[in-house]
């Protein structure tokens, strides 16, 4: 759910309105910080970084881009600070003074920031905050002057636990090895892939990936790199760009994309000429779409609505169904998803998902193809939802893919893509996503 945040009512807030205007003679670093508490203390409440953002829109927009890359390095590491910063204390401090602790341990620690500018600003942060933060700004001091030498104790923590709800199913399925390489992966963090619509600017920085895809820095900041204004790519992860690759679609045919939103998908589709129908039941997400398909020169016809609602005129070529998930495979560049959910509603998910692939199918025509995609690392998303759709629709075939660049260990048992954040190591991970491509049967209606 989206949950509403007014800056006023957190803890930093008071600080927040001082920052605004400058009455504090904040320095550009300590805006940036304040800007990163403010993230961390909405996903305290149980916000998403995205719901989170609009408490930063007044700042500069470098200041609100190092507070989001602050803000996502804390809440990779939050256990290992933790781990340093506990045994250090005799009790454990109050919220938003944890924060300001876990802030500077972290850029201590994982950034290299200088010690005395990351404790001089913690002290500085703390005491911003009224009467309890200054009693506390000895104590901040005191321990995060110890946390500065403790770099070896830091390189011997293991990477971020993941909850035992998606832990346990994940280390079930591939095996403990697996899921520490998965966790480290997390840690890692996502670097920024784009998906080309034809030859990539000569220009361009950065790595061609095997499957098509283009791989540059975390970071790096899209609108000035080359090809931006004319449209010549966009931004989408080699996972989910897999899905439109291996449903493999042809100059004409009729597409459609049920849950198209922010776009990328639906842009590979049109770009490989295919007519593309573009269904979201958000309006607003919708728009993103109409504006990347506008950048890139490409055209789509858009529907606002539930997919489960829509039906064509006559049967599809192809339906890709990127169906609504956990998002468990994301968590490379949303730490936040294990510390907000708890894998609450996981059994309605999986209903919804099973109703969409059967709908899917009664919208494609006899031999056509669908693909079901989603960006999960759960079997019960992926692997257990094709084994039931196989067994209520006799006839359906899994098509093996055939896309460029597919590894030798990414293919399942059933013929299904599995990617997972631990794959591609040396290049920096991928997001996890499951990946099948189903033939409706010539004799089905």
């Amino acid at each position: 759910p989206c949950i509403a945040l007014d800056a006023g009512n957190l803890d930093m807030g008071q600080a927040l309105n001082k920052s605004r205007d400058g009455s504090a003679g904040k320095t550009v670093r300590d805006a940036a910080r304040m800007g990163a508490l403010r993230l961390l203390a909405a996903v305290d409440e149980g916000a998403t970084l995205d719901e989170a953002a609009t408490l930063n829109e007044r700042l500069s927009p470098p200041d609100r881009a190092r507070a989001r890359r602050l803000a996502l390095e804390v809440l990779r590491c939050t256990q290992p600070a933790d781990a340093v910063l506990m045994p250090l204390m005799a009790r454990r401090p109050r919220p938003d003074i944890l924060r300001i602790l876990r802030l500077a341990t972290v850029e201590m620690l994982a950034l290299g920031e200088a010690p005395h500018g990351a404790v001089n600003a913690a002290v500085a942060l703390a005491r911003d905050l009224g009467g309890k933060g200054q009693a506390a700004s000895g104590m901040v001091n005191a321990v995060l002057r110890k946390v500065s030498s403790a770099h070896d104790i830091w390189a011997g923590l293991p990477a971020q636990r993941m909850p035992d709800w998606l832990r346990k199913p994940v280390a079930a399925q591939w095996g403990e090895d697996i899921a520490l390489a998965i966790e480290t992966a997390h840690e890692a963090g996502a670097p920024l892939d784009l998906t080309p619509k034809g030859a990539m600017p000569g220009d361009m920085p950065g790595e061609a990936l095997p499957t098509g895809s283009y791989r540059l820095a975390s970071g790096t900041q899209v609108s000035v790199l080359p090809g931006y204004e004319a449209g010549d790519w966009w931004v989408q992860d080699a996972a989910a760009a897999m899905a439109v690759r291996v449903l493999d679609p042809q100059p004409g045919e009729q597409v459609a994309d049920l849950c198209a939103a922010p776009g990328g998908k639906t842009l590979q589709l049109a770009a490989a000429g295919a007519e593309v129908t573009a269904l979201d039941i958000s309006p607003s997400r919708l728009g993103r779409v109409a504006e990347n398909l506008a950048r890139c020169g490409l055209a789509a016809e858009l529907v606002a609505g539930d997919a489960l609602d829509w039906r064509p005129p006559q049967p599809m070529d192809a339906v890709l169904l990127d169906a609504p998930c956990s998002a468990t495979g994301t968590i490379r560049r949303h730490p936040e998803l294990p510390l907000i959910r708890d894998g609450a509603g996981l059994a309605e998910l999986t209903e919804l998902q099973a109703r969409m692939i059967d709908h899917a199918l009664s919208i494609l025509k006899p031999g056509g193809r669908m693909v079901y995609a989603t960006c999960s690392l759960l079997p019960a998303e992926g692997e257990d939802q094709l084994t039931a759709a196989l067994a209520r629709h006799p006839g359906l075939t899994v098509l093996p893919p055939q896309a460029a660049g597919i590894g030798p260990d990414w293919t399942t048992a059933q013929g299904a893509l599995r990617l997972r954040p631990d794959m591609w190591p040396e290049r920096g991970g991928m997001d996890g996503f499951f990946i099948v491509c189903l033939r409706k049967s010539a004799e089905q209606t």
